[in-house]
């Protein structure tokens, strides 16, 4: 499960409200943008892919929510930092977020580099 390892809260990103529930935990961050009523939502929304958010919470059978990403939560949107404990990226690579919010080394809005595998340098370039 990918989760934040360094953050600036000052500048490193933003918080904003999703759009909609969310349900992790994801291998990978995600890229979001924000749609016209300024809300989170994954891939390019209406102002093209802005951030990565990490998903680290996880649908329980009971419906709590104490690690669940709903929708209006406002959620840390990460411009710079690192992410470990990432899954399926290669060592050494660009990487970009597709239209749908996909983080992968193919084209789209780049988001960083990794330095190992499993270590995400986000570094969102628009």
């Amino acid at each position: 499960m990918a989760r934040i390892d360094k953050y600036d809260p000052i500048s490193g990103g933003f918080r904003a409200p999703l759009a909609a529930d969310w349900a992790g935990p994801l291998a990978t961050p995600v890229g979001v943008g924000l749609d016209a009523n300024g809300r989170v939502v994954p891939g390019a929304g209406s102002t093209g892919v802005l951030a990565v958010v990490v998903v680290d919470g996880q649908l329980s059978p009971t419906g709590d929510r104490t690690n669940n990403k709903f929708a209006g939560d406002p959620v840390d949107c990460m411009t710079d930092g690192e992410i470990v404990d990432c899954t399926g990226l290669a060592a050494g690579t660009v990487q970009n977020s597709a239209a749908d919010g996909t983080v992968s080394a193919a084209a789209g809005t780049r988001v960083g580099h990794t330095v190992e595998a499993q270590r995400l340098v986000v570094r969102v370039a628009r």
